[in-house]
């Protein structure tokens, strides 16, 4: 069984035909008429368009920012890249994507290239023990790496990785990335991964790769915690169980994000048994004066304890936040308070 996550081809390398397809003749008809004044040669075949390219990658941008179709039109029309010498089958069905999608890679292909090649790293923030107020491990944060070094924070690769259909290519580049790079650094301690189990199709294929890793490296699986995050995307808990069950099976720990952010994070805190759950800084933040917020982490806590979880409070800023943290009988923390995100890691607490 082949895994999409498992290799991320250069969408525009080899093609030099570029198909629409629509729902209604009038469409095509504007369609045609406004590709065709960009200058390019269009032919029209029952609900299709068909563009002949001469560069790829530049022509295909030309087209999909000199149409001055909307966000909602591209995504209603969906579209393959392919190379005209060979016969369209079936198996090419598996490159159709919206136009929406084949925009978004136009529309930062310096990002695309980054997820393409792998050009990463991962920054290291420090998670806390409060009882012995000690470093306890670190969350791997990844960063996107420019040809000229510098590093481009993750909120715009994600958000274009989304857009395009790369989500599962970035996942698996970011478990990777995090474990190397922590391996690199010399880490001892425990190691937080973020991972999106909505990209995870089935973890005996998808995530072989990991354990592949993690073994290599020489990692103690007991000292490596995944992560999921976007919990408010998770709807087919049954699947989740799945995903962390096998890491379980493997010596791995796991950890539950955002908890406390919305229902559906209880909702999965319910069904599933974390080894750690990270409540979300929105209950955090200024916890110290909200006595609501307070009665909240307190419940929490109070059910973490009776299960044998372990609670980390996240996006701890302050003084007052962390004082307050730390006598609340929570387990670890981490935030601003003890630092942020380095390239190198934070070796002791000041």
């Amino acid at each position: 069984m082949n895994c999409k996550c498992k290799h991320l081809d250069d969408i525009f390398c080899g093609k030099d035909e570029f198909v629409l397809f629509f729902y209604d003749q009038r469409v095509i008809k504007e369609a045609k008429e406004k590709i065709q004044n960009l200058g390019f040669e269009v032919a029209s075949e029952d609900d299709a368009i068909r563009i002949k390219l001469q560069e790829a990658k530049k022509d295909v941008c030309a087209i999909c920012e000199g149409c001055g179709w909307s966000d909602a039109e591209q995504e209603g029309i969906m579209s393959l890249l392919r190379d005209s010498k060979e016969p369209l089958t079936l198996s090419q069905m598996k490159a159709v994507k919206t136009l929406s999608q084949i925009c978004a890679v136009c529309k930062s292909s310096e990002i695309a290239d980054i997820i393409r090649k792998k050009a990463f790293t991962s920054y290291f923030q420090p998670i806390v023990d409060l009882q012995t107020s000690m470093i306890y491990g670190y969350e791997a944060l990844l960063r996107g790496v420019k040809d000229d070094g510098s590093i481009i924070p993750p909120g715009s690769i994600i958000d274009i990785a989304r857009r395009g259909d790369m989500l599962f290519y970035l996942d698996r580049a970011a478990r990777e990335t995090a474990l190397r790079t922590a391996a690199e650094k010399k880490i001892d301690k425990k190691v937080f991964i973020n991972f999106i189990p909505t990209v995870i199709y089935n973890p005996n294929y998808c995530l072989l790769d990991t354990i592949r890793w993690a073994k290599q490296l020489e990692f103690d699986p007991k000292n490596i915690v995944f992560e999921v995050v976007e919990t408010e995307k998770v709807l087919d808990t049954e699947h989740l169980k799945g995903i962390l069950e096998f890491y379980k099976i493997h010596g791995f720990m796991v950890a539950l994000d955002d908890i406390g952010s919305g229902y559906s994070s209880l909702g999965l805190l319910s069904s599933i048994r974390p080894d750690i759950i990270k409540i979300d800084r929105e209950i955090i933040t200024n916890i110290d004066k909200d006595p609501l917020k307070q009665s909240i982490f307190k419940a929490l806590i109070n059910v973490a304890n009776d299960h044998g979880i372990m609670v980390l409070a996240e996006g701890v800023e302050t003084l007052p936040e962390a004082e307050w943290v730390q006598e609340s009988d929570a387990h670890l923390a981490q935030g601003y308070f003890w630092g942020k995100p380095t390239a190198e890691p934070i070796r002791a607490l000041g």
